[in-house]
């Protein structure tokens, strides 16, 4: 997909907004020379459980134009080990809500590894509404290649298991999501 001057809409939590508030959304929007439209709260969820929560945002935000929705599968309905069921529903209306909104190409995409049973579930859920939905999935969670880092550079891409540095995304994340959003 040609992404020049297009307008990119990312929607997340902590690890789509950043480091001091730059991630790949940042990044990918340079490379490519498009707009970014970024709604991102640290610590938020998929499972509409506040009016914090991802679709409760989404639902509450300007409509902005967008050529490209990419929304990350949050780690924070693991870690709170929310009920699968309520992630598939915030799932399926966020799918419904960027539909109606603009019917654009969707990518969602997932963190890389890390001890977390729950998020291997979402994950597998998610490639399941895949599926049914036929949106793109850029999976960092089961990418091999990913998953082969070396301890050294896993340290200086990641600040903790869930969050990357400035240099992961650069280093790490950003190439996969420019061949991601290429293939599309």
């Amino acid at each position: 997909m040609d992404l020049r001057g297009k307008d990119i809409y990312f929607l997340g939590s902590s690890v789509t907004f950043g480091v001091e508030g730059v991630s790949m959304a940042e990044l990918l929007c340079a490379h490519f020379g498009a707009v970014m439209h970024k709604e991102a709260v640290s610590g938020t969820t998929l499972a509409d459980i506040d009016a914090r929560s991802y679709i409760s945002r989404f639902r509450a935000a300007p409509e902005t134009p967008a050529d490209l929705f990419i929304c990350q599968l949050s780690t924070n309905d693991a870690a709170r080990d929310l009920p699968l069921g309520d992630i598939e529903t915030a799932l399926r209306d966020i799918i419904a809500e960027a539909r109606r909104r603009w019917n654009c190409p969707m990518l969602f995409y997932t963190g890389t590894r890390y001890e977390n049973a729950k998020y291997a579930e979402m994950v597998a859920l998610l490639h399941r509404l895949q599926g049914e939905y036929g949106f793109a999935v850029l999976d960092l969670w089961n990418d091999e290649e990913m998953n082969a880092v070396s301890r050294y550079d896993y340290a200086r891409f990641m600040r903790d298991p869930v969050h990357p540095t400035l240099t992961g995304y650069r280093k790490w994340w950003l190439p996969k999501f420019i061949a991601a959003c290429e293939a599309l």
